[in-house]
């Protein structure tokens, strides 16, 4: 309790100290005893003395206001373009590796259309297009869509009722006729409708 006490005093003292400080530092009004200028005259201009003053030795400590009344007269020296480069020749290299970066138009030749001849055993394959497969740990899945429907198929599934998928690889779809227990080999095209090989 002693300690607060004394922290107290301390910031009482200092708190007196700077009151007397701002008060002591503060500007008092002056008076003066006659006016130079009644109120609401105008002060008027002083002449400058007609003869110039002599000529003083210039060492730099003075600032010279006269200069400022002086015309601006543009600069008549070599200008130079910053964003020029240095060299003519960079200006060629630049402008043909611009040249040389354009890529060439690719022209994609249009596939030719291929008469697919379907067989009557096949015929119900055909409405199914094939989009794509996923390859999840061992087991491949194929995306088959037929008008709005996807389908999926993995081993062991069955397609249009009498089709069933005993192998998918990358490349190619085998399936087994149920009826018949005949195999169909039909290679993978993206987009393509489900045609077998020949």
């Amino acid at each position: 309790m002693n300690r607060k006490r004394l922290i107290l005093f301390i910031l009482v003292i200092l708190f007196v100290v700077a009151a007397l400080w701002s008060y002591s530092a503060m500007p008092r009004p002056k008076t003066v005893s006659t006016l130079t200028y009644k109120p609401g005259q105008q002060a008027k201009p002083v002449i400058a003395a007609a003869v110039k003053p002599a000529r003083e030795a210039d060492d730099g400590t003075r600032l010279k206001i006269s200069l400022l009344d002086t015309d601006p007269s543009g600069f008549k020296g070599y200008r130079r373009n910053i964003f020029k480069p240095v060299f003519v020749d960079e200006l060629k290299v630049v402008k043909q590796q611009a040249v040389a970066i354009k890529p060439p138009p690719l022209i994609v030749p249009a596939a030719p259309v291929q008469q697919v001849v379907i067989q009557p055993e096949t015929a119900p394959l055909a409405r199914f297009t094939f989009l794509g497969f996923l390859k999840k740990g061992s087991v491949k899945t194929i995306f088959l869509a037929k008008e709005k429907d996807i389908l999926l198929v993995k081993k062991g599934d069955k397609v249009a009722g009498r089709y069933e998928a005993t192998d998918i690889s990358e490349q190619a779809l085998t399936l087994t006729v149920t009826d018949t227990g005949d195999e169909i080999v039909i290679p993978l095209l993206e987009n393509r409708p489900l045609v077998p090989a020949k």
